[in-house]
């Protein structure tokens, strides 16, 4: 989760004194991106049912958050094909809902029917209007500009030279994808692991992050199978996978970003975190800087309705990037 969160307190403008909590359980980092206030919270362990407790005990403690930001890693599900989205190591994908889904879909969730077919009962609920239409402004911006995040990325590593090391894109060579019929062959690293079994990609005219829209798969358990990834992608038209969204789409207003680390099969390893977790938080902040503060100021307080507030109440707070899911 650290990895995570130092990306995250890297790519904010301002940090600011914590505030004291005497009822809270939850960890919190304040701070600034552009004109708004945000706060952060880490998340102690992978979780749908963690992400719900970590996101009530935020809205007790700051009824004044709006909605907010699951921003962190996720297993990409590349596409069979070069019509699919070409899903590369370092790339962000964000929840977008489509004519089935509302971004995110539980794929673990369900009923077996007879013949032990597997039936996913339930839908998650859409981020909230202000995102959504500010989700589709940035595309259009980004068409036409192309994506801030690089500029981002590089201003974080200046403010913060030590993260030079780990939070910079890790090399074409490092990225993999396997055949899915071929599995890792032994070791923390795919060193050992026969290169000709890879799949034969284009090469991209840069190394810059590309962005993606659509379904976010999210489940209890870490995905490290291929033929199971690729049967989401078929079922589903999932993008990536990963470990909180579900908890929060019914009871917390929020948009999914995550920074693909893996292709969710059995050669997962950790070198990718690092700079996965910086893009998908440098895609938040581009995201925000975009989003007037009156248009803010004009949303629902998402904790209107809980009851209760601690001393940390008393800090005006409009998002929430909440970190998220490790391998």
């Amino acid at each position: 989760m650290g990895v995570e969160l130092a990306a995250v307190e890297g790519i904010l403008d301002e940090i600011d004194e914590s505030l004291p909590c005497s009822r809270d359980t939850n960890g919190y980092t304040l701070g600034r991106m552009g004109v708004h206030n945000v706060v952060v919270a880490v998340m102690p362990e992978i979780g749908n049912n963690r992400a719900a407790v970590v996101a009530t005990q935020l809205l007790n403690d700051f009824p004044s958050v709006r909605f907010g930001l699951l921003v962190g890693i996720g297993g990409g599900v590349p596409g069979e094909d070069e019509d699919d989205d070409d899903i590369r190591l370092g790339d962000v994908v964000v929840s977008k809902p489509t004519s089935t889904f509302g971004g995110v879909v539980q794929y673990d969730m369900g009923k077996v029917t007879e013949g032990g077919k597997f039936q996913r009962t339930g839908s998650l609920s859409k981020p909230p209007a202000v995102l959504s239409s500010n989700v589709h402004r940035l595309q259009a911006q980004q068409a036409r500009l192309g994506s801030q995040i690089p500029r981002l990325l590089l201003e974080m590593l200046q403010r913060y030279p030590k993260m030079a090391g780990k939070y910079v894109y890790q090399g074409v060579d490092n990225d993999l994808l396997f055949e899915s019929t071929y599995p890792h062959h032994q070791g923390r690293t795919c060193k050992d692991c026969d290169r000709t079994k890879s799949v034969d990609r284009d090469a991209r005219p840069d190394t810059d992050p590309q962005i993606h829209y659509g379904t976010i798969g999210s489940g209890n358990a870490v995905i490290k199978d291929a033929t199971k990834r690729d049967q989401l992608r078929k079922d589903l038209g999932v993008l990536c996978v990963e470990m909180e969204a579900a908890g929060l789409m019914d009871e917390f207003p929020c948009l999914v970003i995550r920074g693909i680390c893996d292709y969710a099969d059995s050669h997962k390893n950790k070198r990718w975190q690092p700079y996965a977790a910086a893009t998908a938080a440098a895609y938040a902040k581009e995201l925000l800087s975009i989003i007037p503060a009156q248009e803010v100021v004009a949303a629902s307080k998402v904790g209107e309705s809980l009851q209760g507030t601690s001393e940390c109440s008393t800090y005006e707070v409009y998002r929430l990037p909440a970190c998220g899911r490790t391998s």
